[in-house]
Parts: structure tokens; sequence; C-alpha cells
């Protein structure tokens, strides 16, 4: 399985929002900035994970976009289906439970493997927390001493 720009993107701007956002809302200008990805296409992305409930959008001056509940309760899974849809690796009906059956549902064996392999990143992707990617951030800048940041565009330390 090999995930889109979209889900890879939306997981830094995710992440960035969760480390930058802890006392004001974030403008999407600043994540595109240290993020290096543009407005347009983070425009997108964002309104996707504003449907599903990942973030909230703060109008005004001091307007941005911030966290829609705690970072604890937020899943890598759930940021990944907001942005992707489903994370299954095939599509095949045992997996996705849809109604339609395929024509060789009866005698396929291979729809095992797949299960599995679904199952596996499913359980992979829903047992990291956003907070432990926001915890592994500030370890990587704190062992870095911020220096590498202090040279670039970023200002929040991610």
């Amino acid at each position: 399985m090999k995930l889109s720009t979209k889900g890879r993107y939306g997981l830094r701007a995710v992440v960035d929002i969760a480390v930058c956002s802890e006392n004001e809302a974030i403008a999407l200008s600043q994540i595109a900035e240290r993020q290096n990805i543009s407005v347009n296409y983070l425009e997108q992305l964002v309104a996707r994970l504003k449907k599903a409930g990942i973030v909230n959008a703060i109008r005004g001056a001091q307007g941005g976009y911030m966290l829609a509940k705690p970072a604890k309760d937020i899943s890598v899974g759930a940021i990944l289906r907001a942005l992707e849809g489903d994370l299954n690796p095939v599509d095949c009906s045992e997996i996705n439970n849809n109604e339609g059956n395929c024509d060789n549902s009866d005698s396929c064996v291979t729809k095992y493997v797949w299960k599995r392999i679904s199952d596996s990143i499913n359980d992979a992707v829903d047992g990291i927390m956003l907070s432990e990617l926001v915890a592994e951030s500030k370890k990587v800048q704190a062992q870095m001493g911020n220096t590498e940041a202090n040279n670039t565009k970023q200002t929040c330390g991610i």
C-alpha cells in the first residue's frame, strides 16, 4: 500500500497544527511555509480534515486552524482515513464489508491474505496517537538543539 501526497502532506500539516497551535490558531500560510506545501493544496486537505472533525477553523484577524479535540484523542488512522478514504490494500468486498460480493468470494483463498494485511495496517495506524507524534517532534527538536529550525522557515519547533 502506498499513501498519496494527501495522506503524507495532510499528516504533516496536522502534526504542525498540533505542535504550533497550543495557544493560538495557525494560519495556513504558516503551515504551508514550514511544511513546503502549497497553500491551495493545503486548503483542500484541511477541508477534508475539518469535515472529519479533526481540525476547527477559527475566523477573524487572528484566525487559522486548531485541533478539534486533544491530540491524545486523534489517531493517525483517523487522519489518514479522512484524507485517503479507507486504507485497505485491495478492493475486496470481504474486506470492505460491501454488500455486493464478487463472483469468486466463495472460493477465493487470497481474501484471507488481504484481510490480514488490512487488519495489520488499520491496527498499526489506529494505535498511533497524534500526541505521540507531537512528543516525538519535540524530542527531535530538542536533540537538534533547534539549530536547524532556526536556520529555516520554521518558527514553532517542528
